[in-house]
């Protein structure tokens, strides 16, 4: 995590895992270190795909949500019209802008979420940037889901959700590409060098990190190489399952965050791996770096904080 002061607003910013069980982490962690009790309206920005109920999920443990990857409940849509008794009886609403203007009135929406605050209740809502214009209330805690998890309260100068729409819609593209370039990857050890579950997953700016308890006998260059042929094949990438994607004509392989994906391994761009295993001593591990996007020299400083 990084903090990042600017003008008047504070940020938290944190890369955004690709993987299910690592967002729900790491929504528990946003939720101890930025929640308080008296956070009664929280906005979720941040397009299909990008792991906005993952993270919500980890924020507030039985939660119904309205909707998530496999199951939408219309009851929980339609009850802000007749809320009258759950409003009385539940503590924290959840509603999805996307699905909700589908079947309810944008008016409804408002005076729901304005009446559930009124009462002191607790309401998340995804995609709050589409909400915000009429609501004309700004979240108490804005989190943007993108490349990064940006975790700001926003202040009578803002930030303003559509601010924090645009940076994560812009951003999005890179977390999809490096996760797909991470499990062709992964794929390539698993199959080719017989190396299953020998590594650990890690995050590096527009890259993903591979770290091994000891230093494997493998020819990058060729690993890249081999990586850049699938790539270049533009494969398409499709769910298969919670524990797998399906890559072209490959067998189904094991991916532990199979909704954050390009549809085409043709939208990579411009893939490359660190021709060395980067050494880490605090941790005694050997490194696989992976990059995608614009080419960057230094790896000692992949990371380098930077101002939205």
């Amino acid at each position: 995590m990084r903090n990042i002061i600017h003008a008047a607003a504070f940020y938290s910013v944190y890369f955004a895992p690709r993987g299910r069980n690592r967002l729900l982490f790491l929504g528990e962690q946003i939720s101890q270190r930025h929640l308080t009790f008296e956070d009664k309206l929280i906005g979720i920005i941040g397009d299909a795909g990008s792991g906005k109920s993952s993270l919500i999920k980890g924020m507030f443990p039985g939660l119904e949500l309205v909707n998530d990857d496999d199951r939408f409940d219309s009851h929980k849509v339609m009850r802000i019209t007749d809320y009258e008794d759950t409003i009385n009886e539940t503590t924290t609403f959840h509603l999805d802008m996307r699905f909700q203007t589908a079947f309810n009135q944008t008016h409804e929406i408002v005076s729901f979420v304005k009446d559930a605050l009124e009462k002191d209740r607790r309401v998340v809502i995804e995609h709050f940037d589409q909400l915000y214009p009429a609501l004309k209330i700004n979240a108490g805690i804005l989190i943007g889901i993108g490349e990064e998890i940006i975790v700001t309260r926003p202040g009578a100068f803002g930030p303003l959700p559509k601010d924090i729409f645009d940076i994560v819609h812009h951003s999005l593209k890179y977390r999809k590409m490096v996760h797909t370039a991470e499990d062709i990857t992964a794929m390539l050890l698993e199959r080719e060098y017989n190396m299953a579950n020998r590594w650990r997953h890690s995050d590096v700016k527009r890259g993903f990190v591979l770290e091994f308890n000891e230093k494997p006998d493998i020819d990058l260059a060729e690993l890249e190489n081999d990586v850049l042929e699938i790539i270049g094949g533009h494969i398409d990438v499709a769910y298969f399952d919670e524990h797998h994607i399906k890559l072209g004509d490959f067998q189904p392989a094991r991916c532990s965050g199979p909704r954050i994906h390009l549809t085409n391994t043709r939208e990579i761009e411009n893939f490359r791996m660190h021709k060395n295993f980067a050494y880490n001593r605090l941790n005694n591990t050997y490194a696989l770096v992976g990059l995608v996007g614009q080419d960057v020299r230094d790896i000692e400083n992949l990371n380098r904080p930077h101002i939205f």
